[in-house]
């Protein structure tokens, strides 16, 4: 928890550097990008480039076990829309889904997809 009067603090949304030196030096020491290496990332970056889902994806980073509802509540968008997206998401192995009663609760579970989140949040202003 907070102390009073301190910004609050999300979690995962600061990233260590060593986790960016560790990203930097794995980056210098791969080989050439292949055709099907580059249709894979455009693909990610398509899956992070629509901003229903983005928001989706963040609310799950910083809440992992989410329900549609509080899910769509926080993008602002229908819990059909939320189900949609999450279905995008869920077919490309980046969210599982668990039944807790006769709610469904959402993970992240793409590692790829959670550095990227974290590297994305911790370059926002603090609440």
């Amino acid at each position: 928890m907070d102390e009073p009067g301190t910004t609050p603090t999300r979690p995962h949304a600061a990233t260590s550097r060593s986790s960016v030196d560790a990203l930097e030096d794995a980056a210098h020491e791969h080989g050439p990008v292949t055709a099907g290496d580059a249709r894979a990332w455009a693909t990610r970056f398509d899956l992070l480039g629509d901003p229903t889902r983005l928001r989706l994806l963040a609310r799950m980073h910083d809440q992992p076990g989410s329900t549609v509802r509080e899910l769509a509540d926080s993008a602002a968008i229908t819990a059909t829309a939320a189900s949609q997206a999450l279905r995008v998401l869920r077919d490309q192995g980046w969210v599982e889904a668990a039944r807790d009663g006769r709610s469904m609760r959402y993970t992240l579970i793409d590692d790829t997809a959670h550095a990227c989140l974290h590297l994305m949040l911790a370059q926002l202003p603090r609440e």
